[in-house]
């Protein structure tokens, strides 16, 4: 019969016994349980930080090594990077194998928050839960510490509760003031009512009508998928072999106590298979955990069960720069949140359940639901338009099952530490905020099922890969001692943080007067050069980690993550020494990725050669004469040449790769032209709202009018609707 635990979380210092911790120096603060400051010495013993990141390479070789680990661990998202950096810091010989990238899964499709759980405290309340109550207090302290761990990631978030109903005010007021009493010393600011005047001032696009007023309360935000990737680098730093693209195909048992002993495992990049012994496996593959413990037991019973939240991508200016809004009772009861981050602003809903075995592919009837919901909160003024959806992605919540709850079908919110009869130790359920506890209540289940010397130290106050010296104005010192860009210094300093300083070293000098360094990927994002080699270094070993999780931008905007796919490809090969043939590879790839994962897909579906025009026939003349000005020979379509040929007529200069990509993006038939069809059906989708930001369509209403008035007008792919 397996053993079954559900964890609790527990203080680290308790009885006058102090739990050592490690920071950067011999000494380091944290806060007890009771919120008071203590100085702890560092954790003797405890592996030094390596000042040089070993390569892939080198860690696939330290696997191979023949030796025994201590812990091996299966799975590279936030819970499992968290194990091997936990178990690593505590002087344990640890091992990381990721079949994909680090938070190529769930890590990396999250809602960006860090937060404790405002509804969670709700149900706490209300159903009298004690569990969901320590749920909320546990996430609330390591809250506290994400924040701290990472200052360049992350950040507190100010959000609002819009109010409708009078009655509404002081029931939430009483539930946001308990969340903030719950937070204790870690509360980040006090939440705080605002008058209907005073909302509408820090959030303008809000709906006016039967406003009564509002609530804010803050959170944390990070970028996820770069604060998974900096616990791994921490991690490799303190000595664990961390490799990601290692799939494991199967446990490993010995002949005389059955018990599992190692993996068997293949390079996905090579296809060398090989073993790695350890005296403790780990499972922490988020929603993929039955996987795995099939693996190790056929019979045993499913205890995952997924649950899905769609997110889509929006210009920055559906929201304000520093103010998000959640609303915790949508029309169909889940929540719906609407936050600014890295300059675009996520909508999205959560909880609804999920077939794991499949793609997490965002349908239109999702985004179609979360743009209805966005609507009823903007005002009538601010048209939300289906064509600036920009990505759109499924994130995946790894809830379990509890077989030892009188109610096998009830789903816990918490985290569940399970070993079996073979010592296959399982982390399953929890959420993002609370992975360091997760890390840490997994590792204490295996030292002690097996026994392992372990040492005392917590990771609690240990600062992530990049927050050393990371300060709120090192993006000045990149400014002033590089000559990048202040936008693309800051992005860097935020991504980076004083790892900044070597991604900068290797940035390409521009040949500009300024910036002096640093050519960007695309022109709207701070995105340069630079980062691709440096994302190599990272481990990144595809085009779609560089896309997706080392920079962000397929996440942001998939048209330009596709325009900027064939120049990521070319330094990778040149980094990582591919032939013609993987280039053509991980292009196919990566596009791929961005059709279906990333929502590129609905978005194309948006124009295709079957959309109707449902134009009235005044807009189809207009229309027709606008196309007229450029196939001056009554063709029927219009090339290259025609629009060059007008560009020059008006003194405007657009290099012909830039021109092949306006035209592709209207050229639905993919025969080297627009016709006059497909011209009307851009305008069609335009004027309905289902596309926006088509370069052709700005061009051509530019041109027309500069031809009309002789004045200049720009072109920014990032306008709206015409």
């Amino acid at each position: 019969m397996a053993f079954w635990k559900a964890v609790k979380g527990t203080a680290l210092i308790g009885g006058g016994a102090i739990a050592t911790v490690f920071g950067l120096s011999q000494f380091s603060q944290y806060r007890n349980k009771h919120g008071a400051l203590v100085q702890v010495q560092a954790a003797e013993g405890v592996p030094e930080r390596r000042e040089h990141l070993p390569t892939r390479e080198q860690q696939i070789v330290a696997l191979q090594s023949g030796g025994e680990f201590d812990v091996l661990v299966i799975g590279g998202g936030a819970t499992g990077c968290g194990c091997a950096l936990d178990a690593a810091t505590r002087g344990l010989k640890t091992a990381l194998l990721e079949r994909d990238d680090f938070s190529s899964g769930t890590s990396s499709r999250s809602t960006k928050l860090i937060h404790g759980g405002v509804r969670y405290l709700q149900k706490a309340i209300m159903k009298l839960d004690f569990e969901q109550y320590r749920m909320v207090k546990e996430a609330l302290e390591e809250r506290a510490h994400l924040l701290h761990s990472a200052p360049h990631l992350s950040a507190p978030l100010p959000i609002m509760l819009p109010i409708y109903k009078w009655w509404q005010l002081p029931y939430y007021w009483i539930g946001i003031k308990l969340y903030d009493l719950v937070a204790g010393s870690q509360c980040l600011r006090s939440s705080y009512v605002l008058t209907k005047a005073r909302a509408l001032e820090l959030f303008p696009m809000l709906r006016r009508d039967k406003l009564v007023g509002a609530i804010v309360y803050y959170d944390g935000q990070h970028n996820d998928a770069r604060m998974n990737l900096a616990i791994a680098l921490t991690a490799a730093r303190y000595g664990a072999a961390t490799a990601n693209y290692t799939e494991v195909t199967q446990l490993l048992k010995s002949p005389d106590t059955g018990r599992v002993c190692g993996v068997r495992c293949r390079d996905v990049l090579t296809g060398k298979e090989f073993e790695v012994r350890a005296k403790c496996v780990i499972n922490a593959t988020g929603p993929f955990t039955d996987s795995v413990r099939k693996m190790d037991d056929e019979e045993v019973p499913n205890i995952c069960q997924p649950s899905a939240g769609v997110h889509i991508v929006m210009p920055g200016y559906y929201s304000p720069d520093n103010m998000g809004l959640l609303d915790p009772a949508t029309s169909d009861g889940r929540v719906i949140f609407f936050l600014p981050w890295e300059k675009m602003t996520i909508a999205g809903t959560t909880d609804s359940p999920t077939d794991v075995t499949s793609h997490p592919i965002p349908t239109e009837e999702d985004i179609n639901f979360i743009l209805s919901e966005v609507r009823n909160y903007l005002g009538t003024d601010v048209e939300v338009r289906r064509g600036d959806v920009l990505a759109a992605w499924s994130g995946i919540r790894p809830l379990v099952t509890n077989p030892d709850s009188k109610d096998t079908q009830s789903i816990s919110r918490n985290h569940v530490v399970t070993i079996s009869d073979s010592g296959l130790v399982t982390i399953a359920g929890g959420k993002w905020t609370t992975y360091r506890a997760m890390a840490r209540d997994t590792i204490d289940a295996a030292v002690r099922e097996h026994s392992l010397q372990a040492g005392s130290c917590s990771t609690m106050g240990l600062q992530l890969e990049g927050a050393q010296d990371w300060s709120p104005t090192l993006h000045i010192r990149l400014v002033q001692d590089y000559g990048l860009e202040s936008e693309v210094a800051q992005h860097l300093a935020s991504t980076y943080g004083d790892k900044a300083f070597e991604v900068a070293k290797i940035a390409q000098v521009t040949g500009k007067r300024w910036p002096i360094v640093g050519k960007r990927l695309v022109s709207e994002f701070p995105y340069i050069e630079a980062e691709v080699v440096y994302g190599v270094k990272e481990y990144a070993r595809t085009a779609v980690d560089i896309i997706s999780r080392r920079t962000r931008l397929a996440f942001l905007n998939v048209q330009a993550a596709d325009e900027a796919l064939p120049r990521i490809v070319d330094i990778m090969a040149k980094e990582l020494n591919w032939s013609e043939q993987k280039k053509k590879e991980q292009l196919e790839t990566a596009k791929t990725f961005l059709y279906y994962e990333m929502g590129y897909k609905v978005k194309t579906d948006q124009l295709t050669d079957r959309s109707e025009i449902s134009l009235v026939p005044s807009d189809i003349e207009r229309y027709k004469k606008r196309f007229h000005m450029f196939d001056k020979d009554k063709k029927g379509f219009i090339t290259i040449l025609d629009v060059q040929r007008v560009l020059q007529s008006i003194s405007v200069q657009i290099d012909e790769n830039t021109l092949h990509e306006i035209l592709n993006e209207v050229d639905l038939n993919k025969n080297g032209q627009v016709e006059l069809n497909e011209f009307l059906q851009l305008m069609s989708a335009i004027q309905k709202g289902r596309v926006s930001g088509s370069r052709l369509a700005v061009l051509m209403k530019s041109a027309e009018e500069k031809l009309r008035h002789r004045q200049a007008i720009p072109v920014d792919r990032s306008g709206g609707g015409l």
